[in-house]
């Protein structure tokens, strides 16, 4: 299969290693990935504060680069969940029904990494390996936008190596929610400081989620805590195996052998 990735503005600029895992792992199973480069912003953070206008000309953009594709696949839900739920209704806003009925078109197929594997592949074991104890962050926009569901975890539930951690209150937001974190430091702290408390509760060496901006904001915390949980995205641990382990000394974690 011919597969666009569509790598999102965080993993191009802060976390390429998710996007780079997407491509190793879906080329691992056999299927071409393509990266078309006149990509830009999708054009969430301009629609979540009320840029709506200048939203158009992105929308209209992603519609004409990724139109070619019969498959797109991000590893994000909160970017995925953008170009299903919002692409269409700011074309509509703007007037321009015909950019609607085609951002709709794109939408209807693009995919979250784990729903690609799991809908679309029909895969739930892709060959990983990654032998650490492990906790799932689900992401509100994967939970309550594209409602990935336990996709991720029946993925992770056959990571050879992997235990998986179920984590207290998991569908609880950690606080981020992008601009949100800025405008609203105080409570976003708070919130960022129950998901610290129930992540380090399971013991768990890693904590991963299918969004970088989830994982960036509870990584950070635990970072100045000193508490010595990993955060991985979850493309880099289905992209890890045996071989890559033993080949660089250190898994995917960074942590040694």
């Amino acid at each position: 299969m011919r597969i666009a990735l569509f790598v999102t503005c965080l993993a191009d600029t802060l976390f390429p290693e998710a996007a780079k895992a997407t491509v190793r792992l879906l080329e691992r199973l056999g299927h071409e990935v393509v990266f078309p480069e006149e990509q830009t912003c999708c054009g969430q953070m301009h629609v979540n504060t009320g840029y709506a206008d200048e939203a158009v000309r992105l929308v209209r953009r992603h519609v004409r680069v990724f139109a070619p594709y019969d498959v797109v696949v991000a590893p994000s839900g909160s970017c995925v969940g953008s170009v299903r739920h919002q692409h269409a209704t700011v074309a509509r806003r703007a007037g321009d029904e015909r950019l609607a009925s085609r951002a709709e078109e794109v939408a209807a197929r693009t995919h979250e990494l784990s729903e690609l594997l799991v809908d679309v592949l029909g895969m739930t074991d892709v060959g990983a390996y990654f032998p650490h104890r492990v906790t799932y962050h689900p992401t509100c926009h994967s939970l309550r936008m594209i409602r990935v569901g336990d996709r991720p975890l029946r993925l992770l539930r056959a990571v050879r190596g992997l235990e998986l951690a179920e984590l207290p209150q998991a569908e609880q937001c950690c606080g981020f929610g992008g601009t949100f974190a800025v405008k609203n430091a105080d409570t976003s702290t708070a919130m960022l400081a129950d998901k610290m408390r129930a992540v380090l509760a399971t013991r768990a060496d890693v904590c991963t989620a299918g969004d970088a901006s989830c994982l960036m904001h509870i990584g950070g915390g635990l970072s100045r805590l000193r508490a010595g949980v990993r955060t991985v995205h979850l493309a880099e641990i289905l992209a890890s195996t045996e071989a890559d382990a033993h080949g660089a000394g250190r898994d995917v974690a960074g942590v040694a052998r």
